[in-house]
Parts: structure tokens; sequence; C-alpha cells
């Protein structure tokens, strides 16, 4: 019997850095893991400028995404962990740059530090 979860992974995103997986999908939802913004290749760019790692951590939810075969039309919900409400703005200028007329269901939460130094998080829900 096969489980009814699913692991989804794909390189055009950093593999996890600890116990978990890039995705997982259940009954037609897909659930990312929270990104940073690391490069596909794991390289970390935490010493960048917010607007470069919220790209960036915007770039690997939408390649996990559609690692799992969707687009980012399908993208539901997004949650961002921000080092700082004063990011609010940038953030949600790149975020509207990238979704364009797509609007997810959204939170902003501000976060007093992330790990490893970084300034954004992202997590998402995304529907088949």
């Amino acid at each position: 019997m096969s489980s009814p979860i699913k692991a989804i992974a794909t390189e055009a995103a950093p593999p996890p850095f600890g116990h978990y997986v890039q995705a997982t999908e259940a009954g037609g939802v897909v659930y990312v893991s929270g990104q940073l913004a690391a490069r596909a290749d794991g390289t970390s760019l935490a010493d960048e400028p917010f607007e470069v790692q919220a790209g960036q951590a915007l770039a690997n939810v939408i390649a996990i995404v559609e690692g799992a075969g969707l687009g980012r039309d399908r993208i539901a919900k997004v949650t961002a962990y921000l080092v700082g409400v004063e990011y609010w703005p940038a953030f949600n200028a790149i975020y509207a740059d990238v979704f364009g007329s797509h609007r997810p269901a959204r939170a902003v939460v501000p976060a007093p530090a992330l790990h490893h130094g970084y300034l954004i998080e992202l997590e998402a829900i995304a529907v088949r």
C-alpha cells in the first residue's frame, strides 16, 4: 500500500538543510516547506540585500511548485517570515511583480531572527 503523502523534490531549488523535504503532496494539495534565500546548488545568499534574498526565496517556492507539475497560478497561500517589518514594502513590491494579477492568500509575519542569518523565509500551499 502506498502512502497518501508523496514527497516532492526538484534540483531547481536548494536541497533541504535538515530532516524534511522541499514539499509534500497529500490529497491534491502541495505543501512547500520553508524556503530561504539559497541557490539551487545550496549557495547561501544570507549576506545579500533583502531584495535579492526575497527574489531568491520566491524563485525557490515557484521552482518547487513547478517541480510538482504546477504553475505559480496554482499557489493558494503564502506565508512570509521577515526579519523586520521595515522590509514589508520591498517584499510586497517583489511579490506583486512575481505573481502579477494572481493574488494568493498571504500572511506576513515579522520575526526577530531566522536560521543562518537570513532575512526572509517563505512557505506556500498550492493545489492541483
